[in-house]
């Protein structure tokens, strides 16, 4: 997410009650994720795991729970609980506000577009021209939809991340991380009814001109979807993946987080993929990997009985 106003590291420091190790006199432009951090940007981490990543990130501001060495030119903010911080800073610059109209006075709608009874329209809402909102659907707060965008019925663009902080010390194991990214449907795409698309933790989940996504899909948060992708019903997509340009996923395929499928692969129906794909290659099983070799495969599992027979003597 991208501040209106850059905002001084110092009043940062001063809101979350952190002390500054390194350069005190930056400016922060944003809040984001360790995947999505550009220049600028604040970062939470609160594991060992992570110090070195994030604080080597391109991320300029870290909040962190230990005193480390700061590389120059960055800042270290030190709290007891960076978590909370993060969320803290998340309720100030993107806070919960209801919208108790079906469509939000802070939202736009291009000319020619056609929004359908029901549909429901959150606060700062951005709908291009030529675009059709079948009923009941839902775009929640700060979404994007481009022009000439066919949107079916009943589906929901820009529900929460489902992104959980696990704290095994508190009584609730599992605590919200409050998503303040958006989602961005870009020119021509066309998404199903019944779908379901998340908005980023803290960036964006991006649709791509062109796509076409059929029934009761669902694209988890800050996926980036490519130009002229073709999704078959019941596909399911983990957060933070990309997916390049002119893939091709056929019915109730799975897709793991933070991997990337490459351009102009397809996968069969039922396959998932637990890592990355190479593009223009076509896939089949779970995991998935060359469709031929899984026929290959399937073949010679169909001959075990026969082959045991003959070993067996049976």
């Amino acid at each position: 997410m991208h501040f209106e106003k850059a905002v001084l590291v110092k009043w940062i420091a001063e809101f979350i009650g952190a002390k500054i190790i390194g350069d005190n006199t930056g400016e922060v432009t944003g809040i984001n994720e360790i995947h999505k951090v550009e220049q600028g940007d604040v970062v939470f981490v609160d594991h060992p795991k992570y110090y070195d990543a994030c604080i080597h990130s391109a991320a300029t501001f870290i909040i962190i729970n230990r005193e480390m060495a700061c590389p120059p030119g960055k800042a270290l903010l030190i709290v007891e609980d960076p978590f909370e911080a993060y969320l803290k800073l998340v309720d100030h610059f993107r806070p919960f506000a209801p919208s108790m109209k079906m469509i939000s006075d802070s939202s736009t709608i291009g000319n020619g577009s056609v929004l359908m009874p029901n549909a429901y329209v959150g606060n700062h809402v951005s709908i291009g021209s030529n675009c059709i909102v079948y009923p009941n659907v839902s775009i929640l707060d700060h979404c994007i939809i481009g022009n000439n965008v066919i949107i079916q019925a009943g589906t929901v663009i820009g529900s929460d991340a489902f992104y959980y902080n696990k704290k095994t010390n508190r009584d609730i194991h599992y605590k919200r991380m409050n998503s303040c990214g958006r989602v961005v449907v870009e020119d021509f795409a066309e998404i199903g009814a019944g779908c379901t698309i998340d908005r980023g933790v803290s960036g964006d989940t991006i649709i791509g001109a062109g796509t076409k996504i059929d029934n009761l899909v669902h694209i988890g948060h800050d996926t980036v979807v490519g130009k002229n992708c073709l999704f078959a019903a019941q596909v399911g997509i983990a957060g933070a993946s990309t997916i390049e340009d002119e893939v091709i996923l056929w019915g109730q395929v799975g897709v793991s987080k933070t991997i990337t499928i490459g351009k102009g692969a397809v996968l069969y129906a039922q396959s998932g993929t637990p890592s990355s794909l190479e593009g223009g290659k076509t896939y089949f099983g779970s995991p998935a990997i060359d469709s031929k070799e899984k026929m290959k495969e399937l073949v010679w599992i169909k001959r075990i009985p026969e082959i045991w027979k003959k070993v067996s003597g049976e």
